[in-house]
């Protein structure tokens, strides 16, 4: 007769620390959000043309979701005086200016919602970044992975109007809720992470991988795993099926792309372009500042890959950097596209969960400094749109 005895797996909510442990997550987002309004406020007043923070968090793409909370998407095409096709609200997903709208039914002004809405998800993002890093590699990750994350070249968008706090909060719950077998909130997740932003495809497919790998686990109940993939799946191309719906034409979504931002997939010819010519003509510090963070995300990506991580996390990040370089469009958008990867810091947080406290303290502290600067800089001083 056996003994032995089975151990109930311990809970990821004991193992992030409790209360107090998501609580320290917290504090360290709300710090790197503190010093970059700091760094945001100095900047802005020694603009050559001053508005104030609020300003600087509402522009550019906060006001295409502005215009789609409070007037709802177009039903058709937009074209200019000349009869070109340009871009419209219909090429942005819904989940954040849902949100505004619901929040500004509160009695909240729709900008300010918007705000609102943002960092409360930033809140979110930081929790569920916590229990991701801790799912995978420990506690001490769990913090570090919200502190790399939260202090990252333009990581002003998570003050900002912008859909990457919430996008980062759910697909990091997504990954935490897959990671840890809870399928139906996986399958929830999925969903909303596909309806947040055009990489949420890539986040389906992460999922759908992880429902694999425990239908070959086990296939009891594979029901769970594969609807929660199947959830998931379906997001992406609902939201795309219903804008050619409206429009009248299939493929609607793309051409609003290409029309207003130039947006295509063209396997990477132009991202190889940009960084040729500007990695050989050096023409602006930011143009080369980008091109050295395309060529680090490319390399911290290789190597956290090379260390065998989780699958599902492996396969989101190689999708979403194959969309982010394969396509066509501002050059300076990139960083920011890349910023909800995470496959990229896997080899940071790895590296400070293993390190000495006062090391690893010290070493992120260094990298905040440039990133959060940086960052602040691009709204108040660089003249075009993250």
């Amino acid at each position: 007769m056996s003994l032995a005895v089975a151990v109930e797996k311990p809970r990821l909510w004991d193992l992030a620390g409790g209360r107090r442990g998501v609580g320290i997550a917290v504090g360290i987002f709300a710090l790197t959000r503190v010093a970059q309004l700091v760094i945001l406020a100095w900047l802005d007043n020694a603009s050559q043309n001053p508005v104030g923070i609020r300003e600087r968090l509402l522009v550019w793409d906060a006001g295409w979701f502005y215009r789609v909370a409070v007037d709802g998407y177009p039903h058709g095409y937009t074209y200019d005086a000349s009869g070109a096709l340009q871009g419209n609200e219909l090429a942005f997903f819904p989940v954040y200016p849902l949100l505004i709208r619901f929040v500004a039914t509160l009695g909240i002004e729709a900008h300010t919602a918007s705000l609102v809405v943002a960092w409360l998800a930033s809140i979110g993002a930081a929790v569920a970044l916590h229990l991701l890093g801790t799912s995978l590699y420990g506690k001490r990750a769990g913090w570090a992975l919200v502190a790399i994350l939260c202090t990252a070249p333009v990581s002003i968008v998570f003050s900002m109007g912008y859909s990457e706090s919430i996008f980062v909060a759910l697909v990091a719950g997504m990954l935490v809720a897959a990671h840890r077998r809870v399928w139906w909130a996986a399958g929830l997740l999925g969903l909303l992470t596909a309806l947040s932003r055009p990489t949420g495809a890539a986040a389906a497919v992460a999922l759908a991988v992880a429902a694999v790998l425990a239908v070959r686990e086990s296939r009891e109940k594979a029901w769970q795993p594969l609807g929660a993939a199947a959830l998931a799946l379906a997001g992406a191309p609902l939201f795309l099926a219903w804008v050619g719906w409206r429009v009248g034409d299939p493929v609607a979504w793309f051409r609003i792309q290409a029309a207003g931002w130039g947006t295509s997939f063209d396997f990477g010819a132009s991202t190889v372009k940009f960084l040729n010519t500007t990695l050989s003509g050096g023409d602006g510090w930011v143009p080369v500042s980008v091109a050295f963070i395309l060529l680090a995300a490319l390399a911290a990506a290789g190597v956290a890959l090379a260390q065998r991580p989780w699958p599902p996390i492996a396969v989101y990040g190689v999708i979403a950097m194959v969309l982010v370089y394969g396509q066509a469009g501002f050059y300076h958008s990139k960083p920011r596209l890349l910023l909800p990867v995470l496959l990229t810091l896997l080899p940071a947080v790895a590296a400070a969960a293993r390190a000495r406290p006062r090391v690893a303290v010290v070493s992120i502290a260094a990298w905040a400094a440039f990133g959060l600067w940086y960052g602040a800089y691009l709204v108040a001083v660089w003249p075009y749109t993250l």
